[in-house]
């Protein structure tokens, strides 16, 4: 009966009438002996969300298993502990945290909730003044200089989860947490759930809401990103043909906008206003914060199905680009019309993978610090492809491979940019020390226009890249699982018995990160290098419940078609062989 007491417990101290309802029926059931309702408990009950480099994340629902009140209030009493402690160690001043949060189901909620406790416990405590993008919440930070943020939000994840994640100023410069502080504060919110209950906890209203300077500060800070390409003296040598690195102003190109139902329209409209890029189309049907998410399956630009609005929407205005961010704003996603001649199944469109994203944004900070006489370091996450390694090799900058996480690339020593295959990308380290889709979005659109303004369409500009660099080739396989015990099992298979061949590729090395690697700390990830130098790594997602492959090859040797045509071939032989390893 522990789980049931366990249950009775919760309710007890919840202040939320629909999960104490949602809990009391299951408690009802289980009493009766009903099956289902023991299983939901022991779910529920059996483990806890585990506070980590992601903060935390999961399902919506009543129990320390799931997002909710009580395990809000317990995070968020804990985390008042940690900076309360931190500014005692280091005879500091007064904590301080600014708290933002998203559309999503209770995002406010959580947020007032923090923003109580917080004060409640000698934080000085601020919170945005509405739903905004976690860029706002990363920017406000540092701009407002104070010890820690919180964002509430679960990015792109299916529309029953929130999140819970935490940014540290002063030493960390408004990074996400990384550890030991993770492991810290996950410490002093197990402290409080053993000791207090949450109506035990002290509560106070006295805290700051936020003005509306904070996002006119970063609406201000995001579109002077714009001018940055096109800043150079008229007589600026150009190192190789074709590239409008040079005073060569934009034109605003047509393009087509959508938030996905998230937060990311009210403030993009204002920076892409101001950065004089025009007024996109918008995806109506998508353009208002929507918890439910009820035009997408999930609400991530990343999956099948979520552009087909965008995409029909484009071809009716005849757009150019279709720029897409993920609910909370920190990703990017970016199509492109497919050639005349070209068939397939998308509606005449082709969405960017975040590796020629990256590779192509990566590129032009590259070029910008060669054309400054700058230096400086690029990054890239270690799954993401090898070509920003090649960029940054050819310009004599250094250059950083990251644990996955913008908690690891934002904190690469003189960083300029960074990014991962995920659709995340830093281009303005110096504003927002996270990913940031609104920046991303400024920067890709000004290349496009400047390409525009000199006569070259972002095609030739791909094929400029790949004559310089060579032409890279990636994908990814993602097997999500329902049983937990699945992701281990597929990884110590791989680990146990490895490959000697992945679709007819000979393997010539296998990295295990398990015990550490090199610089990295353990981590559960294997990467496998192929003869001839492609690489697949494979590693459990750290927000979802899914194994990820990461697969990426490239060519140097004769013409761009051909370089492309090699690397994708090695490419679409390798997904083939992991597809038939891991179901």
């Amino acid at each position: 009966m522990t789980t049931i007491d366990d249950a009775k417990g919760w309710i007890a101290q919840d202040p939320d009438p629909v999960t104490r309802e949602e809990l009391a029926a299951l408690i009802d059931g289980a009493e009766a002996g009903e099956a289902p309702a023991l299983a939901a408990l022991a779910d529920r009950f059996g483990s806890r969300l585990t506070f980590g480099t992601a903060g935390l994340r999961g399902e919506l629902g009543a129990g320390p298993n799931r997002m909710n009140r009580v395990l809000v209030a317990q995070a968020a009493a804990g985390l008042a502990r940690f900076l309360v402690q931190r500014a005692t160690e280091s005879e500091g001043r007064t904590p301080s945290i600014v708290i933002g949060y998203d559309g999503r189901t209770n995002s406010d909620v959580f947020a007032r909730d923090t923003a109580e406790l917080m004060a409640g416990a000698g934080v000085h405590a601020i919170l945005l003044p509405r739903m905004l993008p976690t860029p706002v919440l990363a920017f406000a930070v540092r701009h407002l200089d104070v010890s820690a943020g919180v964002m509430v939000t679960a990015s792109h994840n299916p529309p029953r989860d929130n999140g819970y994640k935490v940014y540290l100023g002063d030493e960390d410069e408004g990074a996400q947490i990384v550890p030991p502080a993770d492991g810290l504060i996950h410490e002093a919110i197990l402290e409080v759930a053993r000791t207090v209950t949450v109506e035990e906890l002290a509560r106070s209203t006295d805290y700051d809401v936020a003005d509306e300077s904070v996002v006119d500060a970063y609406v201000e800070r995001t579109a002077a990103i714009a001018a940055r390409g096109a800043d150079a003296p008229a007589d600026t040598e150009v190192p190789f043909v074709a590239v409008p690195f040079v005073a060569v102003p934009f034109v605003a190109v047509p393009f087509v906008y959508t938030p996905m139902h998230g937060v990311g329209w009210e403030v993009s409209q204002r920076v892409f206003a101001a950065a004089g890029l025009g007024s996109p189309t918008v995806v109506a049907e998508q353009v208002e914060p929507d918890g439910a998410f009820p035009t997408v399956a999930f609400p991530n630009p990343e999956e099948p199905g979520a552009l087909d609005l965008a995409i029909a929407t484009a071809s009716r205005v005849d757009a150019t680009l279709i720029i897409a961010h993920d609910p909370d704003a920190d990703r990017l996603a970016v199509a492109v019309p497919l050639p005349e001649s070209a068939t397939a199944d998308s509606g005449g469109w082709r969405r960017l993978s975040g590796n020629e994203v990256g590779a192509l944004l990566g590129w032009r900070a590259a070029e910008r610090l060669h054309r400054e006489g700058r230096e400086g370091a690029l990054a890239a996450s270690l799954v993401s492809s090898p070509a920003l390694s090649v960029i940054a090799r050819h310009y004599g900058l250094d250059y950083r491979d990251t644990l996955t996480g913008f908690k690891w690339i934002s904190r690469t020593p003189r960083l300029q940019f960074g990014y991962e295959e995920a659709l995340g990308y830093l281009v303005n380290p110096d504003t927002v020390r996270d990913k940031d889709g609104i920046s991303a979005s400024v920067e890709f659109l000004a290349m496009v226009g400047e390409l525009a303004a000199a006569g070259r369409t972002l095609a030739e500009h791909q094929a400029d890249f790949d004559a310089m660099f060579g032409a890279f080739a990636s994908a990814q396989v993602s097997l999500r699982v329902t049983d937990l015990s699945r992701i281990g099992q597929i990884m110590a298979a791989l680990r146990d018995q490895p490959p000697a061949e992945i679709g007819g590729v000979r393997v010539s090395e296998v990295d295990d990160f398990s015990r550490g690697f090199g610089d990295y700390p353990p981590g559960d990830i294997l990467r496998f290098w192929m003869l001839g130098g492609a690489r697949v790594i494979v590693r459990p997602s750290g927000t979802e419940p899914k194994v990820k492959v990461y697969i990426d090859a490239s060519s140097d040797s004769g013409s761009v078609a051909e370089r492309r045509a090699s690397a994708q071939a090695e490419v679409a032989a390798l997904e083939a062989g992991m597809r038939a390893l891991i179901g």
